[in-house]
């Protein structure tokens, strides 16, 4: 379910909404209206000087087994980039330069019952030490490929799919 659809009485008097997972969310006994927003996160395909880019085996679902590129949540009171930077550290240890945006891109992501739009903002970036790679947060492994040989269908999340294929060209 949507996060919206959770919501069947107003969080601030209880009275009962007339129309559950409605959005904006709008209590008709104390006008409270509360907007319900993707989360954003934020997640970059990194390359190291041979051309090929760092990818993670996924420890959990959504997409268990399945290869994405570092990323996560961010935060508030963060910037994407400094997401970016704090879950790439986190998920593989890399240190990243040369950060550049390349597209946002819509995702769902299914976390305990509640199925969270989300707005995937996508980076490239350089590793600045590629040998230093670890499988940290989340991973199982860490994998370097050529988004060429990549196979598209052992990706976790269709915005990473949609991600190498804009970076194909």
């Amino acid at each position: 379910m949507l996060p919206s659809e959770h919501f069947r009485h107003c969080p601030r008097c209880g009275t009962a909404l007339p129309f559950p997972g409605a959005i904006p969310l709008r209590c008709p006994a104390c006008q409270f209206t509360y907007y319900f927003n993707p989360t954003l996160a934020a997640a970059a395909f990194i390359q190291r000087p041979d051309g090929k880019y760092v990818f993670i085996r996924r420890e959990r679902d959504p997409g268990k087994g399945k290869l994405t590129v570092p990323g996560g949540f961010v935060d508030i009171g963060e910037t994407a980039e400094e997401a970016l930077v704090r879950e790439v550290e986190e998920e593989v240890g890399l240190t990243i330069a040369d950060i550049e945006y390349v597209c946002s891109l819509t995702n769902r992501y299914l976390y305990k019952d509640v199925t969270y739009p989300v707005c995937d903002l996508m980076f490239r970036a350089v590793a600045v030490n590629p040998d230093a790679a670890i499988v940290g947060d989340g991973a199982t492994a860490v994998e370097w490929w050529s988004l060429e040989d990549l196979n598209p269908n052992e990706l976790a999340f269709p915005s990473v799919r949609r991600g190498r294929e804009l970076l194909l060209g």
